[in-house]
């Protein structure tokens, strides 16, 4: 069962994702979700369709359905301590939807534009404490221990805790 953390956590994006307010999330959300994003960034629309769209696919699969609720993320959440790969495989794609200039990293204003595009708006996020050896960017093993400790995590001190900002 998740935790409370999880659930807070879970919340952020889930309400974030949910572009309508239904309450639900459907393959509306995600199409809104890959506008938003390519509004901000421009650049390779089929790339960061090709995530989103992914991901709503995987999502609508395990939930076995076509509008998925914040339980049916969280019984997911709940899986994922067991698959660090589903996590890291995830984190992979969007490292390389994040990357906008394709030198396998991404700068704080990289990671800016994707919470902007995830959230809708202009997160609160600290990019210094997320960026593990203080160079300035996250490499891609640094972006995948974030997305593992954000979606499969339990830790409140863990910086991956706080990738899309304050829970």
């Amino acid at each position: 069962m998740a935790s409370d953390l999880q659930r807070r956590k879970v919340a952020v994006v889930f309400g974030a994702m949910d572009a309508n307010d239904d309450g639900y999330l459907d393959e509306s959300d995600f199409r809104a979700l890959t506008a938003r994003w390519v509004s901000l960034r421009g650049g390779d629309e089929e790339l960061l369709s090709g995530v989103m769209m992914g991901w709503w696919a995987t999502l609508s699969a395990i939930a076995g359905q076509d509008r998925v609720t914040i339980d049916n993320v969280l019984s997911i959440v709940d899986a994922l301590p067991k698959t660090p790969e589903a996590v890291t495989d995830t984190a992979d794609a969007m490292f390389g939807a994040v990357d906008e200039n394709h030198d396998d990293y991404i700068s704080a204003g990289e990671y800016r534009t994707m919470i902007s595009a995830w959230l809708g708006h202009d997160g609160v996020t600290d990019f210094a404490a997320l960026d593990f050896d203080g160079d300035g960017k996250l490499s891609r093993d640094e972006f995948s221990q974030l997305w593992l400790e954000f979606w499969a995590g339990d830790n409140a001190e863990a910086a991956g805790t706080y990738v899309f900002g304050p829970v």
